[in-house]
């Protein structure tokens, strides 16, 4: 589980087909002393695990699966990605409940400048739009976003400066593909209502 607040972000150095998948090694600024073979971390709103840890990278093994389903299967050798470690149970929550369980890629469709701040807006498949409500959370490739607008296909999150530095935010451009996850408790209560 994680909170959707990023801690770093980590730069892709080599992506490996396996029999699996892939194997994805980040370089990474986190201190690495912590973490351990096994554990989960989120890159870019996506749970992995992590099965190898060198000097300043980290390697994670990704299924076919996960590749098809989410952005991951499109980064390339240089691409940053977000990286937040997995929430500990004396940890403040921040953000939002976030699973690392991506519910569907999205594209960026616009950014707006509105002072030091930006108006982001993102196309989404519909089948997702029926989850998201206007101040409501949402996952970006793992940031935990305010809906400040939402349509049939389209939502709109207002960005501030902080998270515009501190996440792969910075580096995006309209049409770059996201990870969305949308709030699970939507999920659990239209099961419910069922």
């Amino acid at each position: 589980m994680f909170s959707g607040i990023i801690e770093t972000t980590a730069t892709l150095t080599a992506v490996e087909k396996t029999n699996v998948g892939a194997q994805l090694t980040l370089t990474t600024t986190l201190s690495l002393a912590e973490v351990s073979l096994g554990e989960s971390i989120c890159i870019n709103g996506t749970c992995l695990t992590v099965t190898a840890i060198g000097t300043a990278t980290l390697s994670f093994d990704v299924s076919a699966e996960t590749l098809r389903r989410t952005n991951l299967g499109n980064l390339t050798v240089g691409d940053q990605v977000n990286l937040e470690r997995s929430l500990r149970m004396n940890d403040r929550l921040s953000g939002h409940v976030v699973s690392g369980h991506v519910d569907g890629v999205g594209q960026v469709d616009s950014m707006i400048p509105e002072g030091d701040s930006f108006l982001y807006t993102f196309a989404i498949p519909p089948e997702l739009s029926r989850y998201l409500v206007e101040k409501g959370s949402v996952a970006v490739d793992g940031i935990s976003l305010t809906v400040f607008h939402c349509t049939p296909t389209r939502f709109s999150c207002a960005i501030i400066p902080h998270t515009h530095q501190v996440t792969t935010l910075r580096n995006r451009k309209a049409g770059d593909h996201v990870n969305i996850e949308v709030d699970m408790q939507g999920k659990y209560i239209e099961k419910f209502v069922q």
